[in-house]
C-alpha cells in the first residue's frame, strides 16, 4: 500500500512554519493554548527527519506516555515507519532504557527491578521495624516523601545528614531518624537491584554528571537534536539532566523546548516556573518562536485570559489572538450559598443542551480542589444528569468518605456487616488476621452479626481487647447520636475514630485532599442538619439516620449502566491540555480559589492566576464564573469576597444586563472601567446579625407575616401547609430570584418583621 504524502507544512501559519524550519541551534517555542503546540513540536521532529537527521539521534522528552504515543502515531504519517526509531517517550521512561543498558556502570544491575510506590512504603515498613522505631510515629509514607523530596533535590543520605535546615526540620516533627532510614533504604535498593521512580531521575543524573567510562560523551554523540515538550512543567533535576545530554564543546547546541510559562501551575509537584523563564541566560544565542494565534476559543474569552494574566510580574510577554467570532460574553454567577451554586450550574447545564444543543460530554465543572465535586455531583444527580469524575472517584466513592460513612452505618446499625469489616481494623487497633478470621467464622456457624461475634469468639488477650475497645467506640457513637444532631455525631465520630490523625500524620499533599474530603462530608452533614428547606422525596427528619438515607439515594445513581455522553467534573489541574465547548468555573472566591494556602507569598498567588488562565483557555464557546456569597467549611457557614480574579476580567468581556457586573462596576471601579460609583442603598448582609439573631418560635409563625432569614434575608409568608410539626412554610424572599422557597418550620430560623 503506497503512503499518501501529507504536505504538512502547508498547514502552518507563518510562526509556526518558522518554528518547524528552524533546524540548528537552541529553540524556544512558547505556545499560547490552543495555539497547535503539538503540531509545531511534531511536525518539527518529521522536518528534522525529512531534512537528514536519522530518526535515532532525535530525542524527545515528553510529560505523559499517551502524549508521546500521540506525536509517533502523527510523525509516522508523514515520514513513514522510520518515525519509530526516535527516542521518544517521558523522562522516566526514556532514562530507564539508558540505565538497563548502563545501570552496571552505578553497581545496578542492567536488569534492575523498578519498585512502585507500595514496593518503597513496604520496604521502608521493613527498615522502620528492624531499627525499632515507632511505626505511628515514622509513617511509612512520610518517611518515603522526605525521602522523594532529598532526591528530586540531589541531597544524597550524606548530604541529608549534613543538612542543618533539614535535620531540624525533623527533630521539629519528632522524626529525627529520617537520615539514617533513607541510607539504609538507599543500600537495600542496592543489594536488590531495585530503583524506584525517583531513582530514575537521580541515577541519570548520576550516571552523566559522574561520568563513568565517558558515558556522557557516547549519549552527546548519540543524539544530534533533543525536544522537551511542556518545558515549564520541568523541575530543576530534569532540567540539569538535559543539559548533561547536550555537547559541551558545541557553543549552540541544538535543543528545542516548547511551553508556555503562562501555564505553569505544578510547583506542588516540583517544577519551576525558573526552568523557562531563565533559558535564555543559559543559550544566549536561542530564537524565541512565540504562538500567539489561538485556534480554540472564542474573542470574549481569550480577551478575559491576556488581560488576566498580565496581572503577573514574572512571565514572558505574549498577546494572544483569534480569527473566531467575538462569540457569547461570559456569564457571571453570583449565588447566596455554595448549596444554590451548585443548584445553579446543573440548571445551566439543562438549559445548555436545550438552548444551545451542547452535549453532556461538551461540558465540564473545574474547581480548585476535589472536595468540591460533592454538591456538584449532588445536584446533577437530582436532575438525571450522567456526569465522571476525570482522574478520580465520586465524592461517595472516595476510600475515606466511604470509611467515615461506615462508622455512621455502625452508629445508627451495629449489625451492618459490610461496615463493620470495612472499619474493624482502621485506623489499625492491632487486629491481625488470625482474629478477624476467627470473628468471621463465628458469626457464619451461628449465623449471627459480625457485631455480636465479637462478643462470642474466643480470642488472644491482646485481640480481644482491641475488639472491646472497637465496641465500646461503637457505642459510645450510639449514645452520642441519642442526644445530639447528625453533625455533631459525625463530627465526634471522626474526632474519636482518629482518622484525621492519621493523615495528617503521614504530611503528604494525598493526605491532605483527604482530610478536605473528611472535612467536606461533614460539611455536609452539617448543611443538611440546617437545611430547612423542602424538597419532595427527601427526608424530613434531619438526624443521622436521614442523613444516610439522603446520600444512599443519591449514591444509588451510581449504580446504573455506563452513560458515553457524561458531563465532566475534575479539578483544575487536571483540565490542562483539555478542551471543551462550555466550561464551568465555581468556586471562585478568596481564600478558595485563590487557595488560602497562597495568599501571603506572591510567588504563589502567581501560580493561582496560572491555574486560573488555564481554567478559562480551556473553553471553546462558552465560559461560565461562579461564586458564593457563603459556603459550609469545617462545619461553619463562612462568607466569601469574590475572587480577584473576576475583578480582573475586564468588564466588556462579561455578559450585558448582568447585576453582578454592575455591582462590580460600582464595588471595584478602578479595575473594571474606572466608572464612578453610583449612590446606591447598602444591601444588607444579614449573615452578620447572627451574634444577636434571636428567632421566634415555629408555632409563632403565619400566613402573610414578613420574616427575617439569616440565609436569604426578608420575605413574606405566601403560605403554610402540614401540620404541627410538618408545617411547611412558602415564602417569596425580596432578594431572591425563581420560586418561591418551601421551608420546614421545625428546623427553620426566622424572626417575624411584622
Amino acid at each position: 500500500m503506497v503512503r499518501k504524502k501529507i504536505d504538512y507544512l502547508a498547514s502552518l501559519n507563518e510562526v509556526q512554519r518558522a518554528a518547524v524550519e528552524s533546524m540548528e541551534g537552541a529553540v524556544m517555542v512558547i505556545a499560547g493554548p490552543g495555539s497547535g503546540k503539538t503540531r509545531v513540536l511534531t511536525y518539527r521532529i518529521a522536518y528534522l527527519i525529512e531534512n537528514g537527521i536519522e530518526p535515532w539521534r532525535i530525542l524527545a522528552l515528553t510529560f505523559t506516555n499517551k502524549a508521546a504515543s500521540e506525536m509517533k502515531e502523527r510523525i509516522e504519517q508523514v515520514v513513514g515507519p522510520g518515525a519509530r526509531k526516535v527516542w521518544m517517550g517521558t523522562f522516566h521512561s526514556i532514562f530507564a532504557r539508558i540505565l538497563r543498558v548502563e545501570g552496571h556502570r552505578l553497581g545496578y544491575p542492567n536488569d534492575f527491578t523498578i519498585y512502585d510506590t507500595d514496593d518503597s512504603k513496604n520496604l521502608i515498613k521493613d527498615i522502620i521495624n528492624s531499627m525499632q522505631l515507632d511505626p505511628k510515629v515514622y509513617k511509612p509514607g512520610v518517611v518515603l516523601s522526605r525521602i522523594s523530596m532529598a532526591k528530586s533535590n540531589l541531597i544524597t543520605p550524606k548530604r541529608y545528614a549534613n543538612n542543618d535546615d533539614l535535620m531540624v526540620y525533623d527533630r521539629m516533627n519528632r522524626v529525627p531518624m529520617i537520615f539514617q532510614i533513607y541510607e539504609k533504604y538507599t543500600e537495600r535498593c542496592l543489594r536488590a537491584g531495585a530503583m524506584d521512580f525517583d531513582d530514575l531521575l537521580l541515577q541519570m543524573f548520576r550516571l552523566l554528571y559522574q561520568n563513568p567510562d565517558n558515558v556522557r560523551e557516547k549519549y552527546n554523540l548519540a543524539f544530534s537534536h533533543i525536544l522537551v515538550d511542556e518545558f515549564q512543567d520541568t523541575n530543576s533535576l530534569q532540567y540539569e539532566i538535559i543539559k548533561l545530554f547536550l555537547d559541551p564543546n558545541r557553543e549552540n547546541p541544538n535543543i528545542c523546548i516548547v511551553g508556555d510559562d503562562a501555564q505553569s501551575i505544578y510547583s506542588f509537584r516540583g517544577a519551576t516556573i525558573d526552568n523557562i523563564l531563565n533559558f535564555e541566560k543559559d543559550f544566549p544565542q536561542l530564537q524565541v518562536f512565540k504562538l500567539e494565534q489561538n485556534y480554540r476559543s472564542t474573542k470574549h474569552i481569550i480577551g478575559a485570559a491576556n488581560k488576566v494574566i498580565t496581572n503577573n510580574d514574572r512571565q514572558i510577554q505574549k498577546k494572544i489572538w483569534t480569527e473566531e467570532l467575538e462569540g457569547h460574553k461570559i456569564k457571571l454567577i453570583k449565588t447566596v450559598t455554595d448549596t444554590e451554586e451548585g443548584k445553579r450550574i446543573a440548571d445551566l447545564i439543562v438549559e445548555y443542551k436545550n438552548r444551545f444543543h451542547v452535549k453532556n460530554s461538551d461540558m465540564a465543572i473545574l474547581y480548585r480542589t476535589n472536595a468540591q465535586s460533592r454538591i456538584f455531583e449532588e445536584h446533577l444527580r437530582r436532575l438525571n444528569l450522567p456526569y465522571k469524575i476525570y482522574g478520580g472517584l465520586s465524592f461517595y466513592q472516595r476510600k475515606e468518605v466511604k470509611d467515615v460513612v461506615a462508622y455512621m452505618r455502625l452508629t445508627i446499625n451495629p449489625l451492618d456487616d459490610e461496615a463493620f469489616k470495612r472499619v474493624i481494623n482502621f485506623p489499625k487497633r492491632g487486629l491481625g488476621g488470625v482474629a478477624l478470621n476467627s470473628i468471621f467464622m463465628k458469626a457464619e456457624q451461628a449465623n449471627i452479626s459480625l457485631y455480636h461475634a465479637c462478643f462470642e469468639t474466643e480470642l488472644s488477650p491482646k485481640a480481644k481487647n482491641a475488639v472491646n475497645e472497637f465496641i465500646r467506640l461503637i457505642e459510645s457513637f450510639m449514645q452520642k447520636n441519642q442526644e445530639s444532631n447528625a453533625y455533631e455525631t459525625a463530627s465526634y465520630i471522626v474526632k474519636k475514630t482518629g482518622i484525621m490523625e492519621v493523615f495528617k500524620a503521614e504530611n503528604t499533599l494525598e493526605a491532605f485532599g483527604r482530610m478536605e474530603n473528611i472535612n467536606s462530608l461533614l460539611d455536609g452533614v452539617q448543611e443538611f442538619v440546617e437545611n430547612d428547606e423542602f424538597t419532595e422525596g427527601e427526608p424530613v427528619e434531619r438526624n443521622l439516620s436521614g442523613y444516610l438515607q439522603n446520600i444512599a439515594l443519591l449514591t444509588d445513581f451510581d449504580q446504573k449502566e455506563e452513560e458515553t455522553d457524561f458531563v465532566t467534573l475534575m479539578s483544575v489541574h487536571s483540565a490542562k491540555g483539555l478542551e471543551f465547548d462550555c466550561i464551568f468555573v465555581v468556586g471562585l472566591e478568596e481564600n478558595l480559589f485563590p487557595s488560602y494556602m497562597s495568599l501571603s507569598i506572591p510567588e504563589q498567588i502567581d501560580e493561582e492566576r496560572r491555574l486560573f488562565y488555564v481554567a478559562i483557555t480551556r473553553a471553546k464557546r462558552f465560559l461560565v464564573l461562579s461564586y458564593a456569597n457563603s459556603r459550609y467549611q469545617y462545619g461553619e457557614i463562612r462568607m466569601n469576597d469574590p475572587s480577584r480574579f473576576i475583578e480582573e476580567i475586564p468588564i466588556e468581556h462579561l455578559e450585558d444586563n448582568s447585576p453582578i457586573k454592575q455591582k462590580l462596576i460600582l464595588d471595584k471601579p478602578k479595575i473594571l472601567g474606572g466608572i464612578k460609583p453610583l449612590d446606591k442603598k447598602p444591601v444588607n448582609d444579614y449573615s452578620k446579625e447572627a451574634q444577636n439573631f434571636i428567632p421566634d418560635h415555629p408555632d409563632k409563625i403565619e400566613e402573610n407575616m414578613r420574616i427575617l432569614h439569616l440565609k436569604f434575608g426578608p420575605g413574606t409568608i405566601t403560605g403554610i401547609e402540614g401540620y404541627k410539626e410538618n408545617r411547611i412554610a412558602r415564602i417569596d424572599f425580596d432578594n431572591l430570584e425563581g420560586p418561591e422557597k418551601r421551608i420546614v418550620l421545625k428546623y427553620a430560623k426566622l424572626k417575624i418583621l411584622q
